[in-house]
């Protein structure tokens, strides 16, 4: 028997299934979203991870998405506690945490094509530590990960002291997005919390038009974690990484999913769907502990 709300699928993912027609395959899935017990594997997994990203709501009230670097047992686990043992630093917008909020957290290694999505809530927080009460962990497959090797970092080091903060995106901006063959979205459903994921494909995926991004949804795992926070609450955060100089783009706006009865040239989705994001707020940094060689 399910104890907390927050597990199973709620409106906007059952929505999104109905209409995609995935009702029956997501519905096996369901199981995955009740309560974790974050011992054995999971926690082994994060253990030995030295790279995630994670969701929440900077002190603007704004949604982003953040990159958390450190050495292997940065992440620790146990039961439904997940602590951190690093945070946002200065100049990211998720820099200064407030505790109590939700957030979404994926962690990934990028060699094997494997990754974890841990969803909870903030309990407590310090300069450089986070710690999370549990209550969605699952895999999901290695579909559109891109095989490469992060640079070993031992801490936080290397960061810039120079961030730039603007509303529009700028000719750099639309170069690293549409080079990107990874980038990573935040999305919240109103009651249900935050979610983290990666996305991922060839070089040119993301499209960029003005101040808007678009691209493909690519064929998943049929949970539609990410569409269905969409359809709720229209929230949204990227983040981009230029694996080989760490430069940062972190932005924040909201986003759409439109439903194509004709796909037109170039529209690799195989699903008839794609995702157009509006930037509000971008914010460039760099972090030399974010360099990867590919391969």
């Amino acid at each position: 028997m399910k104890t907390n709300s927050r597990t199973g699928f709620h409106e906007g993912e059952l929505l999104v299934q109905q209409r995609a027609g995935v009702t029956l395959e997501a519905r096996r899935l369901e199981p995955m979203l009740d309560l974790p017990d974050l011992s054995g594997g999971a926690s082994r997994f994060l253990g030995d991870r030295t790279f995630a990203v994670l969701t929440g709501r900077g002190s603007d009230g704004r949604l982003w998405t953040s990159p958390l670097r450190g050495p292997v047992g940065f992440l620790s686990a146990s039961g439904r506690t997940l602590r951190v043992g690093t945070a946002p630093v200065q100049g990211d917008p998720l820099h200064g945490l407030a505790v109590g909020q939700q957030v979404g957290l994926v962690a990934i290694e990028f060699s094997a094509r494997r990754r974890v999505r841990v969803n909870g809530r903030l309990t407590d927080a310090g300069p450089d530590w986070l710690e999370v009460e549990v209550d969605q962990a699952y895999g999901n497959c290695p579909k559109y990960i891109r095989q490469r090797s992060l640079v070993a970092a031992d801490g936080p080091g290397g960061v810039e002291d120079r961030v730039e903060r603007s509303t529009m995106l700028t000719d750099g901006d639309r170069g690293l997005v549409t080079a990107a063959e990874t980038f990573f979205l935040g999305t919240a459903h109103p009651t249900r919390g935050v979610d983290s994921s990666h996305r991922g494909g060839p070089s040119g995926f993301v499209r960029a038009e003005g101040n808007q991004l678009w691209w493909p949804d690519l064929p998943g795992n049929n949970m539609f974690n990410s569409l269905g926070n969409l359809a709720a609450d229209p929230a949204a955060a990227l983040l981009f990484i230029d694996w080989t100089d760490g430069a940062v783009l972190a932005l924040s706006g909201t986003a759409d999913v439109s439903w194509l009865d004709a796909r037109p040239p170039r529209d690799e989705t195989e699903t008839g769907r794609r995702v157009r994001f509006t930037t509000e707020a971008a914010v460039r940094r760099r972090d030399l502990t974010l360099r990867a060689r590919t391969g």
